[in-house]
């Protein structure tokens, strides 16, 4: 029964918890405090810290962790499958329509449409990234010379080895982290 009821569970938390692992910490804490007192908060709040620091999806790691400690291996397999499987049926729905009409128009225009949008995610998730790294915050600052000096000469460099050069991505960043390493060190 508890099977059951760890599936059911994370599949719930799997069909709604639309926006990334983070999106699903409350779901979570919902079913398994609350809902369920498989945990108690402490408790919780542990497996979400060692859920955030294992390499992965932390909604997955979240699943795996509160099926082991609340039954065992069993357990960790039941609410890791419950948490993918939504994602999983939709993929697989969204993969069947796609090639079963892929070659109308309408659908070539919806996928022309998305494309610009995805850009934008993207650059915007990547233009936030910048700021954080340049100033710390979120936004631009109204005054801006709060800047990290070291922070832009590591990415302008970064970026001009692979403008440049073409140079593998994995590469720079080991160089980028490499140099902020001994270029905070020493300041």
């Amino acid at each position: 029964m508890i099977y059951l009821e760890l599936l059911w569970s994370f599949f719930q938390i799997g069909v709604f918890s639309i926006g990334g692992g983070y999106a699903a910490m409350p779901l979570i804490q919902n079913q398994v405090v609350d809902v369920h007192p498989w945990l108690t908060m402490t408790q919780f709040a542990d497996i979400m810290t060692i859920a955030e620091m294992t390499p992965g999806p932390i909604a997955i790691n979240s699943a795996t962790f509160v099926g082991i400690q609340v039954a065992g291996i069993p357990g960790a397999i039941i609410a890791t499958i419950g948490c993918i499987l939504p994602s999983c049926m939709i993929v697989m729905t969204l993969a069947y329509i796609y090639y079963r009409f892929r070659g109308l128009k309408m659908v070539q225009g919806v996928l022309a449409g998305l494309r610009p949008a995805v850009v934008a995610m993207v650059a915007s998730a990547g233009i936030t990234l910048v700021i954080m790294s340049f100033y710390g915050e979120r936004i631009l600052p109204v005054d801006l010379s709060g800047i990290n000096i070291i922070s832009v000469i590591i990415f302008a460099i970064g970026f001009w080895v692979l403008r440049k050069w073409k140079a593998n991505p994995i590469y720079v960043m080991l160089g980028a982290g490499a140099a902020g390493v001994l270029l905070y060190s020493i300041v």
